[in-house]
């Protein structure tokens, strides 16, 4: 048997993980300003696959054992159907109801990490997330314009293939290997794993939808390289490797700071509308995020069983 109990991350735990969704905050005004038009999928691939591939060059090992079937279990649904999905969404809804919708991730990853790793949320925590929620819809909403299904589906899907990558990145542990200091998991060379199979799922995908490559300016280099190192790279490191320190519901929260960063540059940057109901949105999300790490008591925790596994033990390029 083993227990979760759902407490508060340290302060630097905290901030280590924020540097992914402000990394993510990026995105938008970097694809709209340097990056070729039109090439949602082309986008993705090249900001996973050649960072996977570096990575994965640079720690030289491969999955061993069940860790063929979990990485790519997991470099699917955190990259390779999220990446797809995300974008389907963008395309057929308005951008201020995709992100609402997006936001409703830390609620979807409570809801799962109860049933699978005994993660019980604590109220304070559901309220933390319903506020974030109100806040990101009040900062990034506007008109909701022409809904279709197909976009709806695809923002749920996203939703919760993304929260169920989440959840298992908990559920199981980052391996051991020859690159592990003290016995510690080894979560550089997860993350190298997960954006090589999603990467190379989104290849074909990309190929088949948006047809051959681009040509490529100094922008588009430029944007690429922001986006393939902090954006993919060390934003995922940063998010799985303290994903894996702290409440899986607490970490979701953090990741509403994105809206408020793609806002913030957006008003900077774009000259985009910042009022009274932007500065009121932008209060509640980052008061929901605080409210969250933070609880006014500990929840018993629930024991869940779970499957004995050997001790993992280095693997070999």
């Amino acid at each position: 048997m083993e227990t979760k109990s759902s407490g508060s991350a340290g302060i630097g735990t905290v901030l280590l993980t924020a540097v992914a969704p402000l990394a993510w905050g990026t995105t938008y005004i970097v694809t709209e300003n340097f990056l070729p038009p039109d090439r949602p999928l082309f986008a993705a691939t090249v900001r996973a696959l050649p960072a996977g591939l570096i990575l994965l060059a640079f720690r030289r090992q491969l999955p061993h054992g069940d860790w063929w079937w979990k990485a790519i279990v997991l470099g699917l649904c955190n990259i390779g159907l999220f990446f797809p999905l995300i974008f389907l969404a963008a395309y057929h809804l308005p951008g201020g109801l995709a992100a609402t919708l997006q936001a409703t991730s830390p609620l979807a990853v409570m809801a799962i990490a109860w049933p699978v790793i005994g993660e019980r949320p604590p109220a304070i925590r559901i309220g933390a997330a319903l506020v974030g929620l109100a806040g990101v819809a009040l900062l990034v909403l506007r008109s909701t314009g022409n809904v279709d299904a197909v976009g709806l589906l695809a923002a749920a899907g996203s939703v919760l293939v993304s929260a169920v990558g989440f959840v298992l990145i908990k559920r199981w542990p980052a391996p051991t290997t020859a690159h592990s200091v003290g016995g510690r998991p080894d979560m550089l060379t997860l993350v190298s794993w997960q954006l090589v199979v999603g990467g190379l799922a989104l290849l074909p995908v990309g190929l088949l939808v948006e047809g051959a490559p681009p040509a490529l300016d100094g922008r588009a280099v430029l944007g690429f390289t922001w986006l393939g190192i902090a954006g993919t790279a060390l934003a995922y490191y940063c998010w799985f490797r303290d994903l894996s320190r702290m409440p899986a519901g607490a970490a979701s929260l953090i990741g509403l700071v994105n809206p408020v960063v793609g806002t913030l540059l957006g008003v900077v940057f774009a000259a985009e509308v910042f009022g009274v109901a932007q500065a009121f949105g932008m209060a509640l999300v980052l008061g929901g995020v605080v409210a969250g790490q933070r609880l006014t008591r500990r929840t018993p925790p629930v024991a869940v069983a779970v499957r004995e596994y050997p001790e993992p033990r280095p693997c070999h390029a």
